[in-house]
C-alpha cells in the first residue's frame, strides 16, 4: 500500500494523503506517527489509513520521511475511538490525536533533526521528554567462573534468585560491589543493557496490602450485577448511585478484581487532581504495583513512564483525571467515572471534550463495561438511566451502617456583624466549632472563593477595581509578605492600591469574603485551634502541598480545614464530624440554568464529608436564601424530589437534558469584529434551519455574559435541538464556514457545552 492518510496536529478538518517510500512499506502501520513535509515546514503526524491509490485530483504527492514509532501508538480500539470522538464534536481529527498522544523522547527528535535538518523551533510546537535510562545486568552462563575474588563472588551469588536486576538494585544490596561489579562488566562475566527506567512517582511508597472487606447487602447486589456484565463481553452501562460513604469505591475495587482475572484492563477516571494519591493508595493496597497514574500536575516523565507501562502491559489499571481517557489499555475491561457528575470533567479550552461521554463511547467500541458512579447524578445521567440507556444501581445506605449527618440551615439575614465577630461565622457555626473542638472532633468549612475578599470597593465613588483584561473584579489577596489584586481568569496581578484610581480618596473597603480571610477569622476566634486551608493557592505552593494537607487531616493534626471545593469531592476523612457552609448559594450567582443542580450537588457533596467514622456528623448550611428548592432538598437528603422538580423545570424551558446543546463563541480583539462575525454565523445557522431543520432553535448572537477576557471581547449563540442529527447537520455548516478563517476573530462550536460564560 504505497499511500498513507495522515492526520496532522492543525486545526483542519481534513487529512493528508503523502506517499509511503519503499523503505517503509512493509513497517509503517494505522497508529504510527511519521514525520512529514507540509507547507514549507515539519510536522509530526499520525498514519490513520493506508491505501493502494492516490485521490484522483491530487497531481504531486509528497513522501512521508519517516517513522517515529517500531509499533503504533494508537491500537485500532483507541484510534477507532478518537475519529469517533473527532466526528462528535467536529473537531480535527489531528488536534484530537495531539492531545491523545505521549511525548515525543528527546533522542528520538535529535535523530530526526540530525536526517532531515529540522528547524531548531520545530520542539516548540512539541511536547518533548528526556526519558530516564537504566543499566540491567544480567550473568553470563557460558563463561567458566574461576579465580574470582571475594566480592565478585557475592555479586555472582546476588544472581542465583535475580535473573536480571538494575546496577542500582544490585548496588544497593552491595553497597560495596561497584569496583568488583566493574571489573566483571569489564571481563564479559556479566553483560549489560541500557533501557527506560520507570519513574512513576508512586512505585516505590508503600502500600500496606489489604484485605477485601465483607459487602452490605446492597454492595454485594451491585458487584454480582456488574461481575456477571462483565462477563458477557459486551458494551454495557450502569450508573451506580450511591449515597456519600456508601462505598461505591469498593464496588469499582471488586469489577476491576474480575477484570483482572479475565486477564482484562481497567481504566479509573476521577474530576479533582487531589483524589489521586488517596485512590492510588487504596488501589495500590489492593493491587499492588500493576497501576499506573495519568493525570497533567505530574512531572511529563512521569506521564511518559505511565503510558509506557500500560501499552506495554507492565499495568492493567490506569487511574487519573480526564486526560486518562486516552490511557493506552489493551484488552479494556472496565471503564469507571467517579462523581460523574462533576462539572470538571469537560476540557472548556481547546479540544471541549466530555470525559464522563466519551468515556461511553471508548467503552461502546472496546466492548467494556462502564460504570459512572455518584451520589448526586448528573440529570443527563438519571434521565438515561430513566430511559433505559444507563441500568441503575443504587445503595441508599453508608457502608459503615452509620446514618448520613444531620443538616440544618442558617438563615443569614437574621444576623448582623459584631465587634469581633464577623457577620461570616453566624452564632450557629461559632457554637458548632466551639462544640466540636470541646470533644476533640475535627471540622471542616467550605466556602468557593479563594483570596482574602471578593474585591476592592470605593465607598466615596462607588469604583469597583477590575482587571484590565477581562470583565471581572480583582479578587484580593493578602498573604504574609504581600497584599496583592489577581484576576483568576487571566492571572493579572498588581500590588494593592492605598487610593482610588478613579477619584483619588483612600476609601477603599473590602466587599465579600475569601478562603484567606475566612482561615484568619477562624484563627481568631479559636487561637488553641490548629487552622489549615485548602485551595488552589496553598495546593500551588509545592507539588505535593494538598497531599500532605491531607495527611495532616488524616494524622489528625489538624482541628478545623477551612478551603473551597477541593475539599468537598470524595475525600475519606474519618475524624470529621462537623461541617459548615459559610455560603450555600454562591452557585446560583453564575448565569447557569445548570446553577440549581450544582447548587444541589456541592451542598450534598460537601456536607457528606461529616460522620464517616464512628463519629455521628452534624452540618450547617449557611444562606440569604434559605427557602431555596436546592437548598431544602439537600438539607433533607432527598435526591428524588429535587431531580423531579429540576427535570420539570427543564422539559417545560426545552433544556437540556431533554433537548441538545452547542455554543457558538466568538472572540476578538474588537468588540464590532466579535460581534459582526457572530452575527454572520447565526445567521448561516438560521437560513440552514429554515431549508432543512426546523426542529432546531437559535438564541443569539448576543454579548457572552463574561463579555472581555484575557483582552478579547466575547460573543456568542446558541442551538437547540431535540435530535442530535438535526443539529449535528447545522454545526456541519457552522465548521465549514469556521474552517475558511474568520481571522482576526476566533471561532468555535462547542458541543454540549457546560459553562455558559
Amino acid at each position: 500500500m504505497p499511500f498513507a492518510q495522515v492526520a496532522l496536529p492543525l486545526p483542519l478538518l481534513r487529512e493528508f494523503t503523502y506517499r509511503v517510500p519503499e523503505a517503509l512499506q512493509t513497517s509503517l502501520k494505522e497508529g504510527m506517527r511519521v514525520l512529514v513535509p507540509f507547507r514549507r515546514q515539519h510536522y509530526v503526524g499520525v498514519v490513520i489509513d493506508r491505501h493502494d491509490q492516490a485521490p484522483a485530483h491530487l497531481k504531486t504527492i509528497s513522501a512521508l520521511l519517516e517513522t517515529l514509532d517500531q509499533e503504533p501508538i494508537f491500537s485500532h480500539e483507541l484510534l477507532s475511538f478518537l475519529k469517533r470522538m473527532a466526528r462528535y464534536y467536529g473537531a480535527a481529527l489531528g488536534e484530537c490525536l495531539k492531545v491523545a498522544s505521549p511525548p515525543i523522547d528527546l533522542d528520538t527528535l535529535r535523530r530526526l533533526a540530525d536526517r532531515h535538518h529540522l528547524p531548531s523551533d520545530m520542539k516548540l510546537r512539541l511536547r518533548t521528554v528526556k526519558v530516564p535510562q537504566e543499566i540491567h545486568l544480567r550473568l553470563n552462563n557460558s563463561i567458566a567462573k574461576n579465580n574470582l575474588g571475594k566480592v565478585q563472588k557475592e555479586v555472582l551469588a546476588f544472581f542465583e534468585h535475580t535473573p536480571e536486576c538494575t546496577r542500582k538494585e544490585l548496588l544497593g544490596a552491595l553497597p560495596h560491589a561497584q569496583a568488583s561489579l566493574r571489573r566483571l562488566i569489564q571481563q564479559e562475566f556479566i553483560t549489560t543493557r541500557e533501557q527506560p527506567a520507570r519513574s512513576d512517582p508512586f512505585l516505590h511508597t508503600h502500600a500496606v496490602p489489604d484485605t477485601t472487606p465483607t459487602l452490605n447487602g446492597d454492595q454485594e447486589q451491585a458487584v454480582t450485577q456488574l461481575q456477571e456484565a462483565l462477563g458477557k463481553n459486551s458494551y454495557q452501562a450502569f450508573l451506580l448511585h450511591g449515597v456519600t460513604g456508601s462505598g461505591k469505591t469498593e464496588v469499582y475495587m471488586q469489577v476491576i478484581a474480575e477484570a483482572h482475572k479475565q486477564k482484562r484492563s481497567a481504566l479509573v477516571i476521577v474530576p479533582e487532581i487531589a483524589l489521586t494519591p488517596q485512590l492510588v493508595s487504596r488501589f495500590r493496597a489492593r493491587f499492588g504495583d500493576t497501576i499506573a497514574v495519568l493525570h497533567s500536575g505530574l512531572r511529563e516523565s512521569h506521564r511518559f513512564d505511565a503510558w509506557q507501562a500500560l501499552a506495554q502491559g507492565k499495568c492493567r489499571i490506569a487511574i487519573g483525571a480526564r486526560s486518562a481517557l486516552f490511557a493506552p489499555l489493551p484488552q479494556l475491561g472496565v471503564i469507571i467515572v467517579d462523581e460523574e457528575h462533576d462539572a470538571s470533567f469537560k476540557q472548556e479550552e481547546g479540544l471541549r471534550y466530555h470525559a464522563r461521554d466519551m468515556a461511553l463511547l471508548r467503552a461502546q467500541g472496546a466492548k467494556a463495561l462502564c460504570i459512572l458512579g455518584s451520589a448526586t447524578p448528573s440529570l443527563e445521567s438519571y434521565l438515561r438511566a430513566q430511559q433505559g440507556k444507563l441500568s441503575i444501581l443504587k445503595l441508599p445506605k453508608r457502608a459503615t451502617a452509620h446514618p448520613l449527618p444531620h443538616i440544618e440551615v442558617v438563615d443569614l439575614r437574621r444576623y448582623r456583624s459584631t465587634s469581633g465577630n464577623p457577620m461570616w461565622l453566624s452564632p450557629p457555626m461559632r457554637r458548632g466549632l466551639q462544640e466540636c473542638l470541646d470533644k476533640q472532633q475535627q471540622a471542616m468549612l467550605y466556602l468557593n472563593r479563594r483570596g482574602f475578599c471578593a474585591s476592592l470597593n470605593c465607598s466615596e465613588c462607588g469604583e469597583v477595581l477590575q482587571c484590565p483584561s477581562c470583565s471581572v473584579a480583582l479578587t484580593k489577596h493578602q498573604q504574609v509578605s504581600s497584599s496583592h489584586l489577581r484576576c483568576h481568569y487571566c492571572d493579572h496581578h498588581s500590588a494593592t492600591p492605598t487610593h482610588c484610581p478613579h477619584c483619588k480618596t483612600d476609601n477603599l473597603i473590602d466587599m465579600g469574603i475569601g478562603t484567606e480571610q475566612l482561615e484568619e477569622q477562624v484563627q481568631t476566634l479559636f487561637p488553641q485551634a490548629r487552622v489549615a486551608r485548602l485551595d488552589r493557592d496553598t495546593a500551588s505552593r509545592s507539588r505535593h502541598a494538598t497531599e500532605e494537607t491531607l495527611k495532616r487531616m488524616h494524622r489528625r493534626e489538624i482541628d478545623i480545614l477551612v478551603g473551597t471545593q477541593m475539599i468537598t469531592k470524595g475525600h475519606d476523612l474519618p475524624g470529621v464530624a462537623f461541617v459548615g457552609v459559610i455560603l450555600a448559594e454562591q452557585p446560583l450567582m453564575i448565569p447557569d440554568f445548570r446553577a440549581s443542580e450544582r447548587m444541589f450537588q456541592i451542598l450534598s457533596q460537601v456536607a457528606g464529608r461529616a460522620g464517616r467514622g464512628d463519629l455521628p456528623g452534624r452540618v450547617l448550611l449557611q444562606s440569604y436564601q434559605p427557602q431555596h428548592s436546592a437548598l431544602r432538598h439537600a438539607a433533607n437528603h432527598d435526591f428524588m424530589n429535587f431531580v423531579n422538580e429540576e427535570l420539570s423545570a427543564r422539559q417545560e424551558l426545552h433544556y437540556p437534558p431533554y433537548t441538545h446543546l452547542a455554543m457558538v463563541r466568538v472572540s476578538a480583539g474588537d468588540a464590532r469584529r466579535a460581534e459582526q462575525v457572530c452575527a454572520e454565523l447565526a445567521a448561516i445557522a438560521k437560513a440552514q434551519i429554515n431549508q432543512t431543520n426546523p426542529s432546531v432553535r437559535v438564541v443569539g448572537p448576543a454579548p457572552a455574559p463574561l463579555t472581555r477576557l484575557r483582552g478579547r471581547y466575547r460573543y456568542r449563540c446558541m442551538l437547540f435541538a431535540a435530535q442530535r442529527p438535526a443539529l449535528r447537520r447545522v454545526v456541519e455548516s457552522l465548521l465549514q464556514r469556521i474552517d475558511k478563517g474568520v481571522a482576526p476573530a476566533r471561532a468555535s462550536v462547542d458541543i454540549d457545552p457546560q459553562s455558559m460564560l
